[in-house]
């Protein structure tokens, strides 16, 4: 039978057996995969091939796949059953002869077609339901393709977002620093009106009293005078005294005087004298323009006088910086027995006194025997000399002439002067005697020479020798105003406390670092740095953030000259630059103790903004803090800070203690570091680095030929074509080598050839400084004084910070003065030592290292002269002689020499402890009793031991104040260290002990309660603290008077307390009145180190002034002028103003405009002393010139108008005074616009000027204009909007419109209420209201990001 292709379509039926379960490939269980031939899926359409019989051949071979015209073979999943071995090898897969017969083949069809129809079906089931997954999934593709787009939309929106939402957070900050600066500024303001307004009724009421008194003395005399009605009329009673000059020390703040600003000009409503009367609104009678502080004086003279004592200026004679009080003696053989008293009797007592107030005292004396062959030593000592002493009785011999006329006749200004002239009625004086003592009378045109003329017996006259001295020494010296100084304690006291308040530091590590910078200044070497030079600045100059600048170079490059040339520079072009540098000297030295470089550098900022309370004592914090103070302190600074340390890598562990130097910078500041190349820590090599070249030949030839040049030595052409080819390798042209090969050359006793000879053999520094030493030898002519050399040196170097001169004379009782001085002057001019602080140190740490290998045998015999040391400062201890040296030596010897109980012992005599702590050695102190073992609870028993023990020796009232000082240091040593407990019994018993030995009232008493009060506040119990500190602030001022800086400080500390517990209104009232007690007493001590450092400037130009007439020297004398000013001096003010006039008008003619500065000082001094008339004539002489030779804008011309009508108002004469306000206005519209605040400040000081000559119709539109520029320009809540509307308020009232006054009088009262109150000092605005603010420090400083 024939068998057909036919179209099998098949339909799922509801009763199909269930389907099979599907296994994990996703087939169903019991089903192989395998392809039916003849089935093509095409389309939807499924179609099934007939049987094999109806198409086959014998003979051929069906083959399992078919091709076809586009067919596809398909895999059907076949449910095989293991019964069905026929079924399954029919389907067996590969050719198959077909030899079988046709029935079998038909039966088996016929046999399975219901189990082919099934499977049929599944398969087209199975075959659907993939086709609807699929559809299925190319749907969810799609929607997800959608939803994909859709989040990529909106992942845009959402930045764009984003981006709008940042750029708003940053105009909010921007507005919120807008406001805080605005913020502060209206507080400034505020405080300002409130001040003067003080200061406007104290004068008011003091004029009152004047009055009433007055009143009294004329009563009798009008009796008589009734009938021709008289009345008296005073110029100086017709106004308030308000725009007097109030001047305040540079470096001290007004109220919140933040960042440098001295004081800005208020208007005239912001000084409102108000006078409460029956009609109604209060009216402005204020005077004008006045600025506060340093008001007349011109602002460009104080700039230079600030920055004259914030910089000390290096190039003075050492005299007047040195840490030794040097007296040199000139006596004659009729004088030497008042000599011999004063020396055996009295120089033990001054020694004492200065040793107790931080100095050193020392005699110079060359003997008349001998002092012709020391002609080059008597003129360095006395170059050096403090002061001198001159005693005389009728001859003088010619050494003592020759010296008498070097320092009383050639230069009598440079250093006090004592002369002792011992006269008797029957012994004349002889010629030479009397011609000296003429030509001393003639060179004494300041009457500085004070002469002691005695005639009576030796050991009298030596009394009145030190009663003279003595009072020299503390008044012209040391500054110890009114005589008895404290010798017990170590005299840093003072300093360290008063200045400072609870901060103790010393004040020898900062004079050690002024001479340090002054001594590197003055190196005559100074070739080949202009190129360095440059770079620094550029590198400075880069826009922030910055790292670090290294300097770089190999030991004695010229690092330390190149930093300190380059700062000396940049205080002479960006005076608003602060600098903090810091010179480390030898490896162990205090000098690179990291806790004190920082402590030093910490205090040394936080001066500078008037401000040390909150500084921690303990060194890991004062590590941690510094980089907050800086950040803190850097964004109130106007201008840049610039710190440099050299020789950083000495400090020890310097890249674990200075980690702070690889955090990001504030943005205004920079810091530059020197290291050697060969010590770089390995991290900072990648901050930006100069390197020190070697010198070329040029430069070397330029250093030895200008040493040759200074001591007359002349080389020949061989001599110097040696040189030249020495001094080619790196180390040969080594600055410093080059340095000591010149000195050698000019200065070694050997015959030149000789010297060259030997310095040729020298490859490098070491072996030139190891020749230096034998030169030195061979200058020496015994074995003694050559011993003594070796021994000496070998002390220095033993030493931690060196030796004085005093203790190498003590240790060498043989060696006299004159012999020490030639030998150290030997070794000074071959770069070994040079003076510091008053010690012997080496100038380069190649000089100490060869001392080392040549005296020391490399080091190993250091521990002999360790212990001669400890020897001799033992002794001292054991003469109750603890002074700063013991403490600073004796316990870090015991150190080195590992002798820890000799060590416990030392730190156990309380005034070694006391000594290191009080001159803030705090970490010095710990990390001794660390190395001993004791730990903090242990050491503070010890302490409390040794103090019972000392308090059985007190009996008398000295014994006990000392031992109250002892409890009290240790009761702040422990508070230090965070042991508040065990620090309140210390404190109390000092207390106790005071109010025991002294008075319930002493000051002293008043100081236990502040120190106790401040360990209460440590535990914040504040209740007990705040009655401590009221009971310490009413003793301070019932001992003191209101306005002393012990009570300050005490109202700091209630300010501080008060700030703490959120009242911020009584902490407020407490600064602001310590601020002002600050102000008083800083005018009349100096600035920052107190009356010391003012004096010591003031001699230090006096000593410039000396020379020849010129532009310089004028400048300096008016400097110094405005530096007597600041003293309140006013008398030698004047001097010095009218020396710099008349040397001005020689040098530059009466019409140049530094002459118009000097007038205008003048004119100022004048109106302090209320000398008026003067004064008005110097104005208008100061104005004539500035009309003519400035430009009709140029600020100084309006400066001077403006005070000149101030002058005008003062004295009454209001018509003269409008048209110069006129002008003055005029000119700031011209050089800030029409509408400017100052313009607007102008506007309100013409109007009340109309207002008081009864112009109220020209008086009103200048209000309005103000009025107007003051609310575009600071707001319409700005204090000054607020005191603008009360003037016209007044002037509504008086024009009658009373309901226009009402109105305007209420809107001001409303701005008065909405002032801000800033508490703790917060600096005010860089962008102050006025036009004439002005700076401390000058120029803007650097840009600040927003923050």
């Amino acid at each position: 039978m024939g068998f057909r292709r036919e179209n099998c379509c098949y339909q799922g039926s509801q009763d199909e057996a269930e389907k099979p379960t599907r296994s994990s490939s996703g087939r169903p269980e019991g089903l192989s995969r395998f392809t039916i031939p003849g089935c093509w899926r095409n389309g939807s359409t499924a179609t099934t091939m007939g049987t094999a019989s109806s198409l086959v051949t014998p003979g051929e071979v069906i083959e399992d796949a078919y091709g076809g015209e586009g067919g596809e073979a398909c895999e059907i999943p076949v449910e095989v059953k293991p019964k069905a071995r026929l079924l399954r090898s029919s389907f067996r897969r590969g050719p198959r002869v077909i030899g079988a017969s046709f029935k079998s083949t038909g039966s088996v069809d016929l046999e399975y077609a219901a189990e082919y129809e099934r499977l049929r079906k599944e398969y087209e089931i199975f075959r659907v339901s993939k086709n609807n997954e699929i559809a299925s999934m190319q749907k969810k593709e799609a929607k997800l393709d959608e939803e994909n787009k859709r989040l990529r939309a909106e992942l845009q929106a959402l930045q764009k977002t984003y981006q709008k939402i940042l750029r708003e957070k940053e105009s909010a900050l921007e507005a919120k620093y807008q406001a805080m600066e605005r913020a502060a500024t209206f507080e400034h303001d505020r405080d300002k009106v409130k001040r003067q307004f003080k200061i406007f009724r104290e004068t008011k009421e003091k004029e009152i009293q004047d009055l009433l008194r007055a009143k009294r003395d004329l009563e009798a005399k009008l009796q008589q005078l009734q009938a021709q009605g008289i009345q008296v009329y005073d110029p100086d009673d017709s106004d308030s005294d308000d725009n007097r000059t109030a001047v305040t020390a540079a470096g001290t703040q007004c109220e919140y005087w933040g960042g440098g600003v001295l004081g800005s000009e208020p208007s005239m409503g912001s000084m409102m004298q108000l006078q409460q009367t029956f009609r109604g609104p209060e009216f402005a009678h204020s005077l004008i323009d006045v600025e506060g502080p340093f008001a007349n004086v011109s602002r460009d003279d104080w700039d230079a006088a600030v920055a004259s004592l914030l910089q000390v200026s290096p190039h003075v004679s050492q005299a007047l910086w040195s840490n030794t009080v040097r007296c040199y003696l000139i006596c004659t053989q009729e004088t030497k027995a008042e000599l011999d008293t004063f020396t055996r009797r009295y120089t033990p007592l001054l020694r004492r006194l200065c040793e107790g107030l931080g100095h050193f005292y020392l005699n110079v004396c060359f003997p008349e025997d001998s002092a012709g062959a020391f002609a080059p030593e008597r003129r360095l000592e006395i170059e050096r000399s403090s002061f001198c002493l001159l005693l005389l009785k009728s001859t003088i011999s010619s050494s003592a002439a020759e010296d008498a006329e070097e320092a009383f006749v050639k230069s009598p200004d440079g250093r006090p002067l004592v002369l002792y002239l011992r006269t008797l009625e029957t012994q004349a004086l002889s010629g030479p005697t009397r011609q000296l003592l003429e030509r001393v009378n003639a060179a004494d045109k300041a009457a500085k020479v004070k002469v002691v003329d005695h005639s009576g017996s030796a050991e009298e006259g030596a009394a009145l020798i030190y009663a003279q001295l003595e009072k020299v020494i503390k008044q012209e010296l040391l500054g110890v105003e009114g005589g008895e100084g404290d010798c017990k304690d170590s005299g840093m006291e003072e300093g360290g406390e008063e200045d400072s308040g609870d901060v103790l530091w010393d004040l020898h590590d900062e004079q050690e670092q002024n001479e340090a910078y002054q001594q590197a200044c003055s190196a005559a070497s100074q070739l080949g740095f202009q190129k360095y030079i440059e770079r620094l600045n550029d590198m400075v100059a880069a826009p922030p953030p910055t790292p670090p600048l290294l300097v770089s170079g190999g030991p004695g490059s010229g690092k330390s000259l190149l930093l300190s040339r380059w700062v000396e520079l940049q205080q002479k072009q960006s005076p608003n630059t602060l600098f903090l540098y810091h010179f480390v000297g030898r490896p162990l030295s205090t000098s690179s103790e990291p806790v004190l470089i920082i402590k030093r550098l910490t205090v040394k900022l936080l001066q500078h903004f008037w401000t040390i309370s909150g500084l921690s004592m303990e060194p890991s914090k004062i590590l941690e803090e510094f980089p907050r103070w800086l950040e803190r302190l850097s964004a109130r600074h106007q201008g840049n800070i610039i710190i440099i340390i050299d020789s950083i890598d000495q400090i020890q562990q310097a890249e674990r203690n200075m980690k702070w130097l690889i955090d990001p910078l504030p943005v205004n500041v920079r810091v530059v570091v020197s290291v050697n190349v060969e010590t770089c820590p390995q991290a900072w090599r990648l901050w930006p680095t100069l390197h020190l070249d070697p010198l070329n030949p040029r430069e070397v030839r330029s250093v030895i030929d200008a040493e040759c040049l200074a001591t007359g030595v002349k080389l020949t052409k061989d001599q110097e074509k040696k040189l030249e080819r020495h001094c080619r390798s790196a180390s040969t042209c080594n600055a410093l080598y080059v340095t000591l090969l010149a000195r050698m050359l000019t200065g070694s006793p050997w015959l030149l050839d000789k010297t060259l000879e030997q310095c040729l053999q020298c490859q490098d520094t070491m072996s030139l400084y190891i020749l230096c030493l034998k030169v030195a030898l061979d200058s020496l002519s015994t074995d003694r004084e050559r011993h003594i050399m070796r021994e000496m040196l070998c002390l220095v170097c033993a030493s931690h910070n060196g030796v004085s001169e005093s203790e190498v004379l003590d240790v060498f009782p043989e060696l006299r003065m004159a012999a020490l001085s030639s030998l150290l002057r030997r070794l000074q001019g071959l770069c070994v030592l040079a003076f510091s602080c008053g010690l012997l140190r080496f100038q380069h740490l190649q000089a100490w290292e060869a001392v080392r290998l040549e005296f020391m045998n490399g080091g190993t015999s250091s521990a002999t002269y360790r212990e001669k040391l400890i020897h001799y400062f033992s002794q001292q201890l054991g003469e109750d002689r603890v002074t700063w040296r013991v403490a600073d030596e004796l316990p870090w010897l015991l150190q080195q020499q590992e002798d820890r109980s000799k060590l416990q012992l030392s730190l156990l005599n309380l005034f070694v402890s006391q000594n290191l702590y009080k001159r803030g050695h705090f970490s010095e102190l710990l990390a001794y009793w660390q190395y001993v073992g004791k730990d903090k609870s242990s050491m503070a028993s010890e302490y409390f031991d040794s103090l019972k023990q000392y308090e059985k020796s007190c009996e008398d009232e000295e014994s006990m104040t000392r031992l109250a000082s002892l409890y009290e240091t240790l009761g702040r040593f422990l508070k230090d260290l965070g042991l508040p407990s065990q620090a309140v019994a210390p404190l109390q018993r000092s207390l106790e002990i005071r109010e025991t030995a002294l008075d319930p009232d002493h000051p002293s008493v008043a100081g236990s309660l502040h120190q106790l009060a401040g360990v209460y506040v440590q535990w914040r119990k504040y209740g007990n603290a705040e009655q401590l500190y009221k009971q310490a602030l009413e003793i301070s001022e019932n001992a003191y008077g209101a306005e002393h800086a012990c009570v300050a400080r005490e109202l700091d500390a209630l300010a501080m307390l008060y700030q703490k517990q959120n009242k911020y209104e009584q902490a407020e009232k407490l600064r602001k009145r310590s601020v002002r007690i600050r102000q008083k007493t800083a005018r009349q001590k100096g600035h920052l180190y107190g009356f010391s450092l003012l004096r010591r400037r003031a001699l230090q130009l006096e000593e410039l002034t000396l020379g020849k007439d010129t532009a310089d020297s004028s400048k300096t004398l008016n400097e110094l002028g405005v530096l007597y000013y600041l003293q309140n001096n006013l008398e030698a003010a004047k001097v010095f103003l009218s020396r710099s006039l008349e040397m001005r008008q020689r040098v530059l003619g009466p019409d140049h405009p530094d002459c118009a500065q000097s007038l205008n000082n003048l004119a100022a001094l004048h109106t302090e002393r209320r000398e008026y008339e003067a004064a008005e004539e110097l104005y208008e002489r100061a104005l004539d010139i500035r009309k003519r030779a400035l430009a009709p804008d140029h600020p100084s011309l309006a400066y001077t108008l403006k005070h000149l009508a101030m002058l005008y108002k003062r004295r009454g004469r209001l018509e003269k005074a409008v048209p110069l306000y006129e002008l003055a206005l005029e000119i700031r519209e011209k050089s800030f616009g029409p509408k400017h605040p100052s313009v607007a400040t102008a506007l309100v000081n013409l109007a009340v000027l109309y207002c008081q000559l009864k112009k109220h119709g020209e008086a009103l539109p200048l209000y309005e204009r103000a009025l107007k520029v003051y609310e575009d320009s600071l707001g319409r809540s700005h204090p000054r909007v607020g005191e603008t509307l009360k003037n016209l308020a007044v002037l509504s009232y008086e024009e009658g419109d009373f309901e226009k006054a009402a109105e305007l009088y209420k809107r001001a009262m409303e701005i008065k209420e909405a002032e801000p109150s800033l508490v703790c000092g917060k600096a005010p605005s860089r962008h102050s209201s006025s036009g004439d603010t002005f700076s401390l420090r000058g120029p803007a400083p650097l840009p600040h990001n927003p923050r």
